[in-house]
């Protein structure tokens, strides 16, 4: 989850917040990358989850990157709780997932070297501790009471609030995790398009990288229990959005959304103030509960937008928020998806024409089914398998388009990152089937293997 937004002054007039989400369009050779992974740490003799600090801890692995890699530490309450550098940041999720927020880079080749280089820092400090990560879309194993809970005042109120508004609220902070990328928009039509396209394929994306059929030491039912968890979560906040696809979308219909969003809180002075349900139309008047009398800056607008979880969401770009965290391959696969389909023109185009004439019903039932059967799903006569075919097709034209070139320009292109994913299309098998086959087969339900096995 995001670190507190800085800079911004007062909001003086309602216009200001859609001209803060269009101040994110940018000429297309400006156009970044920035991919987003979480990861699960434990202790490998116990294989339980990394308490926040302590010799074997996630202040441990902190530490670590901040004194040999140079990171510049980020504090609340003087706790270590993230770590920025060059445009990226490390910040720690409800359960102590450690997620890198990389910096937004000009093609997949960086944004996979950055990924690889974190996780080799990482798992160099983790392995002189006794520690290991893994990227699941869900914890396999732990209780929601194994959990240890991070030192930010973020999440002490948004757990306490999570069980007035779903079932799976708590689930969702501690105990899943995802990969996700961040793509840039030309301007408010190009949003419009690429926001559609997103929302309408995001199931395509949550088949292709289910990777979380376990909970609490057993199969769940689900390739994707993440995707199921999002469910059940806070309907005010969540979901595949129907009003995107409405004629007149833009920013100013966003900007409505958003301030039906409830509050979860006000940032001030480094602490978190309690506004836990409150309006933030009542925050632009002046009449916020929480702090009478004060208006919000822009950059509490900012925080306000990051309160907000939907299949995909927009701030000053697109995030796409529809995959399970994986295996090292598939986090550089993420961004080679999106990017194939949305930085090409003729890519979102055919990409469009695939999705127009769907109804929110179609797009709700794709969602649902790909959590539970992966590429296995069909609903409303959209087989999965057939879909993620196409899909990835027009990916990898968009990428060739793009012609970016790699390795001092041996590689030509972006499009080989898109191989585990033509892999899964090949095969029929997504993640979530092969640690299933593993679990029903050579590891005769001994889900303790996946650690060994799985991990980075």
């Amino acid at each position: 989850m995001s670190i507190p937004q800085s800079g911004g002054g007062p909001i003086e007039h309602y216009e200001q917040l859609a001209e803060y989400l269009s101040s994110g369009c940018k000429p297309k050779e400006d156009w970044r990358i920035g991919t987003e992974h979480e990861k699960f740490g434990y202790c490998k003799d116990t294989l339980k989850p990394l308490p926040y600090d302590g010799p074997r801890s996630i202040l441990a692995v902190l530490e670590g990157l901040r004194d040999r890699h140079g990171w510049n530490p980020v504090l609340e309450a003087d706790k270590l709780i993230g770590l920025t550098k060059d445009g990226a940041n490390v910040s720690l999720e409800p359960g102590g997932q450690l997620e890198l927020s990389g910096a937004p880079l000009e093609s997949i080749h960086q944004t996979c070297d950055e990924v690889n280089q974190h996780l080799r820092d990482v798992k160099a400090i983790a392995d002189e501790v006794g520690v290991g990560f893994i990227g699941l879309g869900a914890a396999p194993i732990w209780t929601h009471e194994q959990m240890p809970v991070m030192p930010k005042g973020r999440y002490k109120l948004m757990t306490n609030y999570m069980d007035q508004v779903g079932t799976m609220g708590k689930t969702m902070m501690y105990r899943t995790c995802t990969v996700q990328v961040n793509l840039d928009f030309a301007s408010e039509a190009d949003m419009v398009q690429k926001l559609r396209v997103a929302l309408a394929l995001q199931p395509v994306a949550t088949a292709l990288f289910a990777n979380s059929p376990f909970l609490e030491g057993k199969p769940n039912g689900h390739k994707s229990w993440r995707s199921r968890v999002w469910r059940d979560l806070d309907a005010d906040r969540t979901g595949m959005l129907p009003f995107v696809f409405e004629d007149g979308f833009g920013f100013e219909a966003w900007v409505e959304y958003a301030l039906d969003v409830p509050m979860y809180f006000v940032y001030r002075d480094g602490k978190y103030i309690d506004a836990l349900g409150q309006s933030f139309r009542d925050f632009l008047k002046g009449e916020l509960p929480a702090l009478p009398g004060e208006k919000p800056t822009l950059s509490d607008w900012a925080d306000h937008l990051t309160t907000i979880f939907p299949e995909a969401r927009i701030k000053k770009f697109i995030e796409m928020r529809g995959a399970d965290g994986g295996p090292w391959r598939r986090l550089c696969a993420l961004p080679a998806f999106w990017v194939g389909l949305t930085y090409d023109q003729n890519a979102l185009d055919a990409a469009w024409d695939l999705v127009k004439d769907w109804d929110a019903e179609t797009r709700e039932a794709l969602r649902v089914a790909a959590s539970e059967q992966g590429l296995q799903a069909e609903a409303a006569g959209v087989k999965m398998h057939d879909l993620a075919r196409e899909v990835l097709t027009i990916a990898e034209a968009g990428l060739k388009v793009r012609a970016k070139p790699g390795a001092g320009g041996l590689v030509p292109d972006e499009t080989h990152f898109l191989n585990a994913l033509k892999d899964s299309v090949e095969t029929g098998m997504v993640p979530a089937d092969e640690l299933l086959q593993h679990y029903e087969g050579d590891w005769g339900g001994n889900l303790t293997r996946i650690y060994k096995d799985f991990s980075y």
